[in-house]
């Protein structure tokens, strides 16, 4: 079950999508399914919500979302490339209209060069309004509030960008 905070952050982006017409969907690797399994928890989510891909693996970064081979070699799975190639890729084998995808570093170990644990990349598609992109997040703590923080900033976000006008 989710916690208080990311429900009202689900039940508020459900709203929010549901108002506009919008689908949204998610592409997840260090959450591993978490983002959708709470947005699920409201109900009526399937007004709006349309679908993930847990890309938990390069092989399915790659073979489902589409993420080059060229983009985890150049730039590693934990990058802002790869978390914008994540969510363009969403959209188009979801088929919705705004994808949030997250990738990143859940510990406790794995860190990279210049990318400790804590570090995530949320990236951002929708093709309707001509966006895609990516940011970088640090979170701080251990693994499960790493990826608790990770699924309530993609929620914010998601909701954040339908909310201006820009998603």
């Amino acid at each position: 079950m989710a916690d208080n905070g990311i429900f009202n952050a689900s039940q508020a982006l459900i709203r929010l999508a549901s108002e506009a017409g919008i689908t949204f969907g998610f592409a997840e690797s260090l959450t591993g399914g978490l983002i959708s399994a709470s947005v699920v928890e409201v109900p009526g989510a399937s007004s709006a919500f349309k679908g993930s891909v847990v890309s938990y693996t390069n092989e399915v970064k790659e073979n489902v979302l589409g993420v080059s081979s060229e983009i985890i070699e150049q730039h590693t799975e934990v990058s802002e490339e790869c978390a914008k190639a994540m969510a363009e890729g969403a959209c188009r084998v979801i088929g919705c209209d705004l994808a949030v995808s997250v990738t990143g570093i859940a510990g406790p170990t794995g860190d990279l060069p210049g990318k400790p644990v804590g570090t995530v990349y949320m990236g951002y598609c929708y093709p309707k309004r001509g966006i895609a992109g990516a940011l970088r997040l640090n979170f701080t703590g251990n693994r499960d509030t790493i990826r608790t923080d990770t699924v309530l900033a993609a929620i914010k976000y998601a909701a954040g960008l339908i909310e201006r006008g820009e998603g």
